[in-house]
């Protein structure tokens, strides 16, 4: 179900919303100009003291983002030894969030865990990453090595 409201609200920077759709995936904000970070504060505010909005529909505001595909390798599949339990999403999600390096990184969705070959006992993970429109996060990222246990990955 999708409504849609018109309103028109002065900002400090001189930018105008010119128009706010709702959906059962979130609200858009479209403004009559590029929005800096310091708008969204002028936002969120707007929108939480809205009486047309379900402010638990709605989530912290941001700019529009893209997202990098990033590959990474040296971890092995079988990560408990000779347990039959191969590596899942859930177990990428811990190792990132253990490692400095990922600190500014939110995944867009959930890892991707292949096995190299029927007989390897290496994986590789594919990570899908929120990323500004320059790529800065993922070329931060790339070529960078981090500990998996004994192991060393490299993204």
């Amino acid at each position: 179900m999708k409504r849609k409201i018109k309103i028109k609200v002065k900002m400090k920077v001189k930018s105008t919303i010119d128009d706010l759709d709702t959906d059962p995936l979130g609200i858009t904000v479209i403004t009559n100009k590029v929005s800096q970070q310091s708008d969204l504060q002028i936002i969120d505010q707007y929108i939480k003291n809205s009486s047309d909005i379900n402010t638990l529909q709605a989530e912290e505001p941001h700019l529009p983002q893209l997202k990098s595909y990033l590959k990474i390798i040296g971890i092995p599949f079988f990560p408990h030894g000779n347990s039959q339990d191969h590596l899942t999403s859930s177990d990428i999600e811990m190792i990132l969030k253990q490692n400095q390096i990922f600190d500014n990184v939110t995944l867009a969705f959930r890892p991707r865990v292949i096995k190299v070959s029927p007989k390897s006992d290496m994986s590789i993970v594919w990570i899908d990453i929120w990323d500004v429109q320059s790529g800065s996060k993922a070329k931060i990222l790339i070529n960078r090595c981090f500990n998996v246990g004994r192991y060393i990955a490299t993204i």
